[in-house]
């Protein structure tokens, strides 16, 4: 039994803060800042003040809610010829992919305003107190994992772009400069101080203050789009979750304008609960009906109800509702790449899922305040018509789907993912394992996984061979993965029963770490 809560994170060191905020009589939310503060150096490509992100809760005795602090779109547009904005190859190993950063890349970083705003709501520490595990390991720095160190690998052109950066992320001096490796210690030299004046002087501090000077002094020199009034006018927009009912459970999802709860939605909507149990977990009757509802997912993504087949639509979800949804999310394309998530349930039972995301980091750093701005306009899918095509004064579309489960009993269960478009099927996939197999957390989290996208099926390694042969039966083109991926996302959960006792679960594809105390 805990006597205090759970958490599941990305990095032992995110979940170690959380863990020690909740032991000092903090609630669920008071953890979760907590383990996102740790986690800017504990993973510092994927989490950052420069970032944005979403908190589904759920507090004992309240209403489900979502805090909506991603990433804004500028106010105005800057000459293109003007802009610090180049291409960049990430190594991806058998692959590459090309990514654009620099000033001109950064939209209206949304972290700081979130985390102050759900403080002022559902928080019961200071916020000096929430701040200092983060504090003292941006002094002291983290150990380098295997995992992050490959991902600094990944995006290194990015880590290294500028000196500020390389200062932080690499090893040595001129051509025997080096990436961290695992092993190393990476220390952010600054964000100590940043994170303890911020704790102190709140989130007017980031937006009108040093660092919102620095920020849009740096943007104005160096061929950015952020100016003063962009930070001066963002705002945190709370959110009615879109709720859902699946095999008995009620599901809180992120609504639009973001497409990921959306689309995880229309997936449990188009399979039937007890057809997947009969017809066995893993088995091919699971995998086609899963290849089946992924692909007529796309569609209605890629069409809409209209062109895609508006009789089953009219069946999944009420139209006024859908038609309202895809139109929220219309011409706004899913931004979200580099993500990490945290679950934390507390003794009282009160829910948290916070996933946030700072796209691969722009490789620039304002001043020397000791975190990465996001080059979330400089993502491809986000630019369909060409570069700079994006809306101003717009709140990006994202992925990012952190996510509540509720029984009919009162238990609950708190989950979330990274992983980019590969988020609402691992949501998907772990949601049906948790309520139509009613699987035990860790079984339910380890089952390999699917994902279908444009027309190529990913399989996990994991399935039997026959269920392999069925899943590729239903997709144009299939690729079979040895073991299981960080591509097929890290969805990190935590359940806490009527009774009281809480399971924490790291998904092992990111580095996940569990603590229950």
């Amino acid at each position: 039994m805990s006597r205090f809560g759970a958490v599941a994170a990305g990095h032992p060191a995110t979940a170690a803060a959380a863990a020690e905020v909740l032991e000092d009589g903090g609630n669920a939310y008071d953890a979760v800042l907590a383990a996102t503060f740790a986690a800017f150096t504990a993973e510092p490509v994927l989490a950052s003040l420069g970032g944005g992100g979403f908190l589904m809760a759920r507090p004992v005795g309240g209403t489900l809610r979502l805090f909506d602090f991603f990433v804004q779109t500028p106010r105005r547009k800057r000459r293109e010829d003007d802009l610090d904005y180049q291409p960049i190859l990430a190594d991806f190993g058998p692959e590459t992919q090309e990514f654009h950063i620099g000033l001109g890349a950064a939209a209206t970083p949304g972290v700081p305003r979130g985390l102050f705003e759900i403080h002022r709501d559902l928080c019961r520490l200071p916020m000096p107190r929430i701040v200092e595990p983060g504090t003292r390991l941006a002094k002291e720095g983290c150990e380098v994992n295997a995992l992050q160190a490959e991902i600094c690998r990944i995006v290194g052109p990015i880590l290294q772009a500028s000196p500020a950066g390389r200062q932080v992320f690499c090893r040595g001096n001129g051509a025997d400069t080096v990436l961290v490796k695992a092993g190393d210690r990476l220390r952010w030299p600054g964000l100590d101080d940043v994170l303890d004046t911020l704790a102190r002087e709140g989130d007017r501090f980031f937006y009108e203050g040093e660092i919102g000077q620095a920020i849009a002094k740096a943007s104005t020199a160096g061929g950015g789009q952020l100016t003063l009034d962009d930070l001066k006018s963002y705002a945190v927009a709370r959110r009615r979750p879109l709720d859902r009912r699946f095999a008995g459970r009620r599901i809180a999802l992120n609504p639009p304008p973001s497409a990921g709860g959306l689309l995880i939605a229309l997936g449990l909507a188009l399979l039937d609960p007890s057809a997947l149990r009969d017809a066995g977990a893993g088995r091919p009757g699971h995998v086609e009906r899963l290849v089946r509802a992924m692909d007529r997912v796309n569609r209605l993504r890629d069409d809409g109800p209209a062109a895609g087949d508006p009789d089953i639509a009219d069946r999944l979800l009420d139209p006024r509702l859908l038609a309202a949804y895809r139109a929220e999310i219309a011409g706004l394309a899913p931004a979200s790449r580099g993500t990490t998530h945290v679950s934390v349930i507390d003794r009282a039972g009160n829910a948290a899922a916070l996933t946030l995301t700072n796209g691969e980091g722009c490789g620039r750093m304002a001043d020397r305040d000791g975190f990465m701005l996001n080059n979330m306009l400089g993502e491809a899918d986000l630019n369909p018509a060409g570069h700079h095509t994006w809306p101003a004064d717009t709140r990006l579309s994202s992925m990012m789907a952190p996510t509540l489960m509720l029984r009919p009993d009162g238990a609950v269960t708190a989950l979330g993912s990274g992983g980019s478009n590969r988020i609402r099927s691992a949501i998907l996939q772990a949601l049906v394992n948790l309520a139509a197999f009613e699987m035990a957390i860790p079984e339910a989290v380890d089952a390999p996984r699917l994902h279908l996208e444009n027309g190529l099926l990913s399989i996990e390694g994991g399935f039997t061979e026959e269920a392999v042969k069925a899943a590729a039966a239903e997709a144009p083109d299939s690729r079979t993965w040895p073991d299981r991926s960080l591509f097929f996302g890290g969805v990190h959960t935590v359940h806490a029963k009527t009774n009281g006792s809480l399971t924490a679960y790291g998904d092992p594809r990111r580095g996940g770490a569990a603590i229950v105390v």
